[in-house]
């Protein structure tokens, strides 16, 4: 047996060594394919056959097998940048470019958003006239728990632009679909705020508080809205004077811009206005409810930001009715005015 083992051995060592002579540098791809695969590229890059530097090998190696499969894509190079001394070449302009587009990704900062036209139908049309909300491009939606679960993405080709999602009312209640359609309607890429309905039996710095405790300070979030008007529906069914009215509405108004940076909306109805905010507040933005008549006629002299005009839309992608809004500016104002929020 001994004299058969001893010739093995010698040539397994010749074997050996040999393999170990050719390992180094030039072995720069492993035999055993990749596990990892990308989408991105779909066959090898073919080996260059031309010399690479003193001392190359001048014998051709066939390429080796990658872990991928398929026709290599053509080479889509960057325009070359324009570089200033001392100022770094930004890199968004490289991801705009190669990311994908998608209903569910908000626009990277500077990138304007598709503006949906309106389509929104209306189970109790009114004729506006030559004052009709049609003529203004940038139309949009407020919810709450009564629209149920909601096709985000319908509702946006439909012409939801932006949403207001009802979030609380007064010091203990939080609307229990404002969660849920918080995040889907991010994730849908709709621009989205959120408003409180103000009872007027809780203090205001209470009800400020509870707004800030379920309602999430993000970058471009629309400004959060106070909603104020008379309600014989609730359990807070009272009217407070004018000057109370006016008291506790700053106290809210005062904690809310404190906390999110951005001044707060004040949405209200013609009864409510009539009797506690003609006159006041000029420097808030307003968000005016009239489904009979062009703001202008029912709150003559106010500046407006939002037009609620409709209580009774119907759309795809939600059961019901739904409340129809349109912003006071064209394309470029509504972009402008989003950018601002965008810190």
């Amino acid at each position: 047996m001994r004299p058969i083992i001893l010739p093995a051995m010698l040539l397994v060592s010749l074997v050996m060594a040999g393999c170990t002579a050719k390992s180094g540098p030039e072995v720069a791809v492993s035999e055993q394919p990749s596990p990892e695969t990308t989408g991105s590229v779909r066959l090898p890059v073919p080996v260059p056959t031309v010399d690479v530097g003193k001392g190359a090998s001048t014998v051709a190696r066939p390429p080796k097998e990658l872990a991928w499969t398929g026709p290599a894509p053509e080479a889509q190079p960057f325009p070359d940048a324009i570089e200033t001394p001392g100022l770094p070449v930004p890199s968004e302009r490289p991801v705009a470019l190669i990311m994908q587009t998608s209903p569910a990704i908000e626009a990277p900062p500077g990138i304007r958003a598709r503006i949906y036209s309106r389509q929104f139908r209306d189970a109790k049309p009114i004729n506006f006239g030559s004052y009709s909300p049609k003529k203004l491009a940038v139309h949009g939606v407020d919810v709450s728990r009564w629209q149920g679960d909601i096709d985000w993405a319908k509702l946006q080709s439909q012409g939801a632009n932006f949403v207001y999602i009802k979030a609380t009312d007064g010091g203990d209640h939080l609307d229990p679909m404002f969660k849920e359609n918080w995040r889907k309607a991010k994730e849908a890429g709709l621009k989205r705020g959120a408003y409180h309905f103000f009872y007027w039996c809780r203090t205001a710095g209470e009800q400020a508080d509870w707004f800030i405790r379920n309602v999430p300070k993000e970058a471009g979030a629309l400004p959060p809205v106070i909603d104020v008007e008379w309600n014989s529906e609730s359990s807070c069914s009272q009217r407070i004077s004018r000057a109370r009215v006016l008291e506790k509405m700053q106290v809210f108004l005062d904690k809310l811009e404190k906390h999110y940076g951005q001044r707060p909306i004040v949405y209200t109805a013609p009864d409510f206005y009539r009797d506690n905010l003609r006159g006041e507040l000029l420097n808030y933005p307003f968000w005016l409810r009239s489904v009979a008549a062009h703001p202008s006629k029912v709150y003559p002299g106010r500046k407006w930001l939002f037009w609620q005009y409709s209580g009774s839309g119907v759309s795809h992608g939600v059961d019901g009715h739904i409340d129809l809004n349109v912003f006071n500016g064209s394309p470029g104002d509504w972009h402008n005015w989003v950018a601002s929020r965008a810190n």
